[in-house]
């Protein structure tokens, strides 16, 4: 009896052994798979960048709760993004034309990869009025930083994720 009950023990803790190892597993190749697509999606230059956060370059950091993105293809960007900071002149007073909001077709981007991955892509719209340059941080996780330069206004950083 005491050996049955031996046997049993062992079998369980096999079977839980072996579920475990499989749950592990199941969870790498999760990763891999997002991490194979957010480098396919960054290299053929076709992601949106949804923004979560914000820091602007005076006072404190703001969770966004609406739904602010960037998107990004091979032939134009479209961006809506909110705005909190000092503006120092020739700002819109209509409160609807504030924040960052352009259509790009014209631009300059550049993709470096990072030593411990991940992927630093410098943009410059050419036929964007005030907004000098966009610089994207890109884990491979999918976890971005964006700093915004403006000649007209503050600099700000927004922090978010590639959908």
């Amino acid at each position: 009896m005491k050996t049955l009950k031996n046997i049993a023990v062992l079998l369980f803790i096999v079977y839980a052994g072996i579920g475990i190892a499989n749950a592990q597993t199941t969870k790498k190749d999760k990763k891999a798979a997002k991490e194979a697509a957010i480098k396919s999606n960054v290299e053929a230059k076709n992601y949106t960048f949804l923004a979560t956060f914000m820091l602007p370059q005076r006072g404190g950091g703001k969770v966004l709760t609406s739904e602010y993105d960037f998107r990004v293809t091979t032939d134009s960007l479209i961006c809506y993004l909110p705005y909190y900071g000092r503006a120092y002149f020739d700002v819109p007073y209509n409160n609807n034309d504030g924040g960052i909001k352009f259509t790009s077709t014209k631009f300059s981007y550049v993709s470096k990869d990072k030593k411990k991955g991940g992927w630093e892509i410098t943009i410059i719209p050419a036929d964007v009025k005030n907004l000098n340059r966009l610089v994207f941080n890109i884990s491979r996780d999918g976890y971005v930083s964006l700093s915004v330069t403006s000649s007209n206004r503050d600099f700000i950083t927004f922090d978010g994720y590639l959908k």
